[in-house]
């Protein structure tokens, strides 16, 4: 009998795709074989599986410490992962285009209950964001370059780049040119945090199996609408002074309950631009995990980056889970 439709694109997208990158693991962990730097994998399940390999590796075009920004792009891009991701299975696909397009990119690792973890960015987010505070520190100080822009999915997106921006000097100033931050762009972000039914959806979703409140672990929990954390973030405005903020959302999502928990409101001083996926590409399904390996979501992306040299997004299909 033949197979379907369905199950060609099955085996297509993900099981093709997911045996590569079994094959590869297996032959990076050859004898005398090395495994510092792993290359582009074209999905987020395929990227996790070979990240397993190496959690603490950089997506491939990230963390080049000799790059130096150029007049065209004058601000390193400082890529933060989500909840039970990390740096190289969330920017497998993104780093590499924006180091095509010139920028200097790095990758922060951080949140890890257990060293070496293959799932990051489950510690307390106040840790987290004095974590990335001293990354931001270290790629100024070694670029040059008086600010960075952030991209960041989900926590690293949402509550934690505000944590760091409103708490622990990101954008303390509230002079846009003193700012160490001059642009945070959240895919899928988790501002204004989710029922607590998308956290373990997302836990299910990257391999965790049965959850328990336990295995959320304390950023998980800080996440749920309503916590303590969120409650503190929101109060006194969601913005701070001299920060351009553009948020990416997906009605498709199903960890940030409802989507649109993900979109700010801009204060005294700031700017938001609120984007929906669905709005823009009725065909684009990217969801939770999938968005940053979409075509669409990586223009905006870049748009947001170098609004004066925007160009129009390109509407393709894109499927959940795999962009």
């Amino acid at each position: 009998m033949p197979r379907s439709r369905p199950l060609r694109r099955l085996r297509r997208r993900v099981l093709l795709p997911a045996a590569a990158a079994l094959a590869l693991t297996v032959a990076l962990a050859a004898p005398g074989r090395a495994a510092t730097r792993l290359p582009g994998l074209s999905t987020f399940p395929t990227a996790l599986l070979a990240s397993a390999l190496d959690p603490d590796a950089p997506p491939p075009g990230a963390d080049d410490w000799g790059c130096r920004p150029s007049p065209a792009h004058p601000r390193p891009v400082v890529l933060v992962h989500g909840t039970f991701e990390n740096a190289f299975d969330n920017w497998n696909a993104l780093s590499p285009e924006l180091a095509e397009a010139g920028y200097c990119v790095f990758a922060i690792d951080y949140g890890e209950q257990t060293p070496h973890a293959l799932l990051k960015g489950e510690a307390d987010i106040a840790d987290s964001a004095r974590q990335l505070a001293v990354f931001v520190d270290r790629v100024r100080r070694t670029t040059g370059a008086a600010q960075v822009d952030l991209v960041g999915h989900s926590q690293g997106g949402g509550v934690l780049p505000r944590q760091y921006l409103k708490f622990d000097d990101g954008a303390a100033s509230g002079d846009q040119a003193e700012n160490k931050v001059h642009s945070l762009i959240g895919i899928n972000p988790s501002n204004h945090g989710t029922a607590l039914a998308g956290l373990f959806t997302l836990a299910r979703e990257v391999g965790l199996g049965v959850v328990t409140d336990q295995v959320l672990g304390p950023a998980g929990e800080q996440q749920a609408i309503g916590s303590a954390l969120n409650t503190r973030l929101d109060r006194g405005g969601d913005t701070v002074p001299g920060v351009q903020y553009t948020v990416i959302a997906s009605r498709a999502d199903e960890v940030i309950l409802p989507y649109t928990q993900s979109f700010l409101t801009a204060g005294p001083g700031a700017t938001v631009r609120n984007l929906t996926l669905q709005d823009l590409c009725p065909t684009d399904l990217s969801d939770h995990l999938g968005s940053p390996y979409d075509p669409l979501v990586a223009h905006l992306v870049l748009n947001a980056l170098d609004p004066a040299h925007a160009t129009p997004p390109p509407c393709l299909p894109a499927l959940p889970v795999l962009g």
